[in-house]
């Protein structure tokens, strides 16, 4: 079930970050290209698989300024939509990207607790965003991308992570930091497999670990 204050709170705080990179990244600017780098190299096993997805058509779910879809998404596939809550970053992302940008395709303003997808993805890319949804809608919120993706489709999550088996609360920006183990209790909820997992490498140490996970359809 949705909680309302969980959700307004979290609005909040990010409509006093600016939208730059480094306020995306919670003063962790630095580190954009290193993840960059990091994203390529998961999304490029990816797309070498056995079956792997097509690259036509991609979404970049909790999209703030662009900086995946431009950085990572957009040399990869044809079109890329975004879906992001706060009205600032979506308008920045048209400038950061290019409005002219013939790859930019739809942009959605809405959070995703309530975003439901209405097209067919290849990939759908879930970066940083998704401890801003509880269990319940995060759950509710895969299921629905699940059932937009394309043949050989695949979800990309990656996400901060404890070291411990206990999640953790921030209530600066109103979010959680799931363990692994949670996570991947949630994919099977949401019945998804992990096809791949990897640790995202080059960090500084202060900050949580970074994992990346691929999941498809757990037929």
């Amino acid at each position: 079930m949705t909680d309302n204050r969980f959700y307004k709170n979290a609005a909040n705080y990010w409509a006093n970050v600016p939208a730059t990179i480094d306020g995306v990244l919670g003063g962790y600017g630095h580190i954009s290209a290193v993840d960059i780098d990091g994203s390529k190299l998961f999304l490029n096993n990816i797309l070498s698989s056995d079956n792997p997805p097509s690259t036509n058509l991609a979404l970049d779910c909790g999209a703030g300024i662009g900086r995946v879809s431009k950085n990572l998404l957009m040399p990869y596939f044809q079109k890329v939509d975004l879906v992001e809550q706060d009205e600032k970053f979506i308008n920045t992302a048209k400038n950061y990207i290019g409005a002219n940008n013939a790859k930019l395709g739809s942009l959605y303003h809405v959070g995703l607790q309530d975003f439901v997808p209405l097209k067919e993805y290849d990939v759908i890319w879930c970066q940083w965003v998704l401890g801003y949804l509880n269990d319940y809608d995060l759950i509710a919120f895969l299921k629905r991308c699940s059932e937009a993706l394309a043949v050989n489709g695949v979800i990309v999550i990656k996400e901060n992570t404890t070291s411990s088996d206990n999640l953790e609360y921030d209530e600066d920006d109103s979010s959680v930091t799931r363990p692994i183990k949670l996570m991947e209790q949630v994919f099977d909820k949401a019945n998804l497999r992990v096809m791949k997992s990897i640790k995202q490498n080059n960090l500084p140490d202060e900050i949580y670990p970074v994992h990346m996970f691929a999941l498809a359809l757990n037929y």
